[in-house]
């Protein structure tokens, strides 16, 4: 069964192709993604990277955890579903300034 591993610290340079190629030295790289900010189309630093195996991730965990990639330490460990966040709410008006 694959594993999702998140790493953080990712170099604002790294791609997706870097972070899959960096990765496979520890097991089989079922896919790698770098999140990016929507507004400005920059990475955020952030990405995962899902390994075929556990035994791959926790091998990709013990040798890319706190080593460089890129120049920048990453941190590498086991990703946690994302937690539901509270809608937000933006005030309903939009009809501009209202002073």
């Amino acid at each position: 069964m694959s594993k999702k591993l998140y790493v953080g610290g990712v170099s604002y340079s790294t791609t997706e192709g870097g972070l899959k190629d960096a990765f496979s030295q520890a097991g089989n790289v079922v896919s790698a993604i770098i999140i990016m900010d929507k507004m400005t189309g920059r990475s955020k630093g952030f990405g995962f990277v899902e390994m075929s195996t556990e035994e791959e991730a926790q091998a990709a965990i013990d040798m890319f955890n706190g080593k460089e990639l890129d120049g920048r330490t990453i941190t590498v460990n086991e990703a946690r579903p994302q937690e539901d966040r509270p809608k937000r709410n933006f005030g309903g008006n939009r009809g501009g300034n209202n002073w």
